[in-house]
């Protein structure tokens, strides 16, 4: 009996330590961060970005236990204590999906892409078993950009193609944003002016290029790109984007100035290499990947140079980390997770003091 009553002890420590280690806010080796906090407890979290002073986040939330059935932005400060909770509200109005916004350098407004000019609903997702369960991300047509004050009032449409436009981000001095288009047949980044309304397109190879970046002192990009190259795959994405998809499961970083010019490939990894953004110092970029696991997963943060060597693992969730954004100061890091969600699928923001 005493044998028994000692294995099922042995047996639960066990358990309790696999529970331990699946449900913490920071794992071994994560020797960049200090002083997790979890931001966001339940449904989806992600795409959670800085405001230019570093006191308020805005991100992307969907949580169908609590009505929201289709991506929404949410704002919120941050708390000044690790013993304070975060509290956020819908700033997106709650019409149509909405993803990828970003403030404004006065504070005072976001930018955030909506399909609500298609309507009020949710469009609808993609049936992934027509083209043999691959992961496929819809390219609502319907999806523009647009700006609004932070009470999600005087709403102006900042692009206007009957295309996908969306995954905007905003120059440091706050004056230009760099965003994905189809506007002219294929997945391509454009940097607009926004005082103006005039732009230029900043790459020209075929394949998906978004998810941009500006660094820090505004002279160079970083972006995800795929880049088919044999017959099978160029005709493989051309069909999709017919059908408005793309399938973003193999992707490299790439960098170049900030009109586009000395473009270069700095991830060589394979799979899907993506949610590039610069280091405080403009030096190294960090981003996620799948890259170590065939199986495409788990994902996991990794920081490279901008050469292409010294690549470093930052995060070591056996789930998903990526959408890592630095704080304006460098001194915390922004990233969305699966850690300590209870062996659900949600996906939570938390936020770490940055340790050099």
């Amino acid at each position: 009996m005493k044998k028994i009553l000692f294995s099922m002890l042995c047996f639960m420590m066990i358990a309790l330590s696999v529970l331990a280690q699946s449900d913490s806010v920071l794992f071994a080796g994560e020797s960049h961060f200090k002083n997790v906090q979890q931001l966001t407890f339940g449904g989806d979290n992600a795409e959670a970005y800085w405001s230019f002073d570093g006191k308020r986040v805005t991100f992307q939330r969907t949580n169908p236990k609590e009505g929201i059935i289709c991506d929404q932005i949410f704002m919120g400060k941050l708390p000044t204590k690790l013993t304070d909770s975060f509290t956020f509200r819908l700033v997106s109005g709650g019409k149509g999906r909405t993803t990828c916004s970003y403030f404004t350098k006065d504070g005072a407004h976001i930018i955030y892409a909506s399909t609500k000019s298609g309507g009020d609903d949710c469009p609808p997702g993609v049936d992934r078993t027509k083209y043999g369960n691959k992961y496929i991300w819809p390219l609502y047509t319907s999806y523009d950009i647009f700006i609004a004050d932070t009470n999600g009032k005087n709403i102006k449409q900042l692009t206007k193609s009957e295309g996908y436009d969306a995954e905007g981000t905003l120059s440091p001095d706050g004056k230009k944003m760099i965003y994905c288009s189809v506007k002219e047949g294929d997945l391509d980044l454009y940097v607009m002016d926004l005082a103006t309304g005039k732009e230029i397109k900043v790459t020209n190879t075929l394949g998906y290029d978004g998810g941009a970046w500006f660094s820090p002192d505004g002279k160079k990009i970083v972006w995800r790109a795929s880049r088919p190259t044999t017959k099978e795959e160029v005709e493989e994405y051309k069909n999709f984007l017919k059908e408005g998809l793309v399938a973003p499961t193999k992707m490299e970083v790439f960098v170049a100035d900030a009109d586009g010019k000395n473009a270069k490939q700095i991830t060589h990894l394979g799979q899907a290499n993506w949610a590039p953004n610069f280091t405080p110092d403009g030096k190294h970029i960090i981003f996620c990947s799948n890259h170590e696991y065939k199986r495409g997963f788990p994902f996991n943060m990794y920081l490279i140079d901008l050469e292409g060597n010294h690549l470093e693992k930052i995060s070591r969730d056996k789930g998903f980390d990526a959408f890592p954004m630095f704080s304006p100061n460098g001194k915390k890091i922004l990233f969305s997770s699966n850690r300590n969600n209870g062996g659900t699928r949600d996906t939570n923001v938390f936020v770490a003091d940055w340790v050099d």
